[in-house]
Order: C-alpha cells, then structure tokens, then sequence
C-alpha cells in the first residue's frame, strides 16, 4: 500500500498523529520524516492501523519451541477433566468444553495484554475461533460415524 497508495497512506499517518495531538506545521513536519523513512512508515502503520506487533525472525528456534510447548499443553487441558474427575463421560465432556473455553479465553485475553488490542476482544475472537475448531472436529468424528458417547 506505501508504493501503490501512497497518498492514502500519508493521510493515515497524519490521522494517527493529529490523534496524538500534532498540528499544523509541526504534524507535517512529523509526517515528512515518517514518510522519509519507510521502515519507520512501516512499524507505525502494522502498530497503530493494523494493530500488529513486530516479529522477530532472528529467533525461529525459540519460536518453534514454543510453537510447540503451547501444543503440548493446549491439547493437554481438555483432558484435564478426564483424568481427575470420577463423574460420567457426559459430564466430563461438559467440563472439558468449559475448561478449555476458559483457557483459550484467558490466552486471547492475555495475548492483547502483551501487544496492541482490546483484551476482551481478542479473548472473544480466541474462544469462538478455538470453540468452533473443536466442534468442527467433533462433527467430522460424528459424520465419520465415530463412537461419541
């Protein structure tokens, strides 16, 4: 968008500057330096208009390790009711979907605490797009006449 609007993106850096208060003189002066540098264009437009936040590609070990520590341990918790409580399989069902709405709740809420967004928000969006996967497998399990209960 920067090389093929860059009017448009000029405008939105200077909106996102006249939020915090620049004008005038001053406010163009802040939007000529911006847009002179691209890279700084770039980390101010993902952060404030795309509300994404810098990723490091200098770690992808790290990454991957913890790509796969959340893997483990996410599939982990719906177990959890199983495990440790005598009711009936009904009932510790119910409770893994609880338990693991909780979590992907609090992970979605936790994730906006540590970048840019609305932690309610993005605690929503992780609960209803967590929820809607394991019922997309639950009903791929019924189609396939699998033994449910």
């Amino acid at each position: 968008e920067m090389r093929e609007l860059p009017d448009i993106e000029r405008e939105e850096v200077r909106q996102i500057f006249r939020d915090w208060g620049f004008a005038g003189p001053e406010l163009e002066e802040m939007v000529r330096k911006v847009e002179a540098k691209p890279k700084a264009m770039l980390d101010l437009m993902m952060a404030f208009e795309l509300h994404l936040a810098p990723v490091s590609a200098e770690q992808p070990l790290q990454s991957g390790l913890l790509v796969l520590g959340a893997t483990v341990v996410g599939s982990i918790i719906p177990l959890i009711p199983f495990l440790v409580s005598p009711a009936t399989l009904h009932a510790d069902a119910i409770a893994s979907v609880v338990v693991s709405g909780a979590m992907l709740f609090a992970v979605g809420w936790y994730g906006a605490r540590l970048t840019i967004g609305d932690v309610w928000a993005s605690g929503l969006r992780m609960l209803v797009i967590g929820l809607a996967a394991g019922l997309g497998g639950f009903a791929i399990g019924l189609l396939a006449n699998a033994r449910v209960f």
